[in-house]
C-alpha cells in the first residue's frame, strides 16, 4: 500500500483530465490566433486565455464535487 502523503496522485483523476483538455485546447486556438497577420487575432487570443482560466476553474469545482484523487466518486485503476 502506498503512502497516501508521499503519493500525491498525479492527477489522475477525471477533475484533472477536463481540466487539462480543457487548457491544452485553449492553448492550441490561442496560438491559432496569436499567427494571424496583422493583430487581427486579439479577440480570439484573450478569449482563449479567458478559457485556460476556465479549466482550471472547473477543475477545480469537479475535485469539490467529488471526482478528484480523493474524492468519494473517483476509483484509482492499478498501474
Amino acid at each position: 500500500m502506498t503512502n497516501p502523503i508521499a503519493d500525491p496522485g498525479h492527477g489522475h483523476s477525471p477533475a484533472a483530465w477536463t481540466a487539462v483538455v480543457i487548457m491544452l485546447v485553449a492553448f492550441a486556438i490561442g496560438t491559432f490566433f496569436f499567427c494571424l497577420p496583422n493583430g487581427s487575432g486579439v479577440v480570439g487570443v484573450w478569449i482563449s486565455a479567458a478559457f485556460v482560466v476556465i479549466g482550471a476553474v472547473v477543475g477545480l469545482v469537479m475535485a469539490k464535487a467529488g471526482w478528484g484523487v480523493k474524492g468519494p466518486k473517483y476509483t484509482p485503476k492499478g498501474h
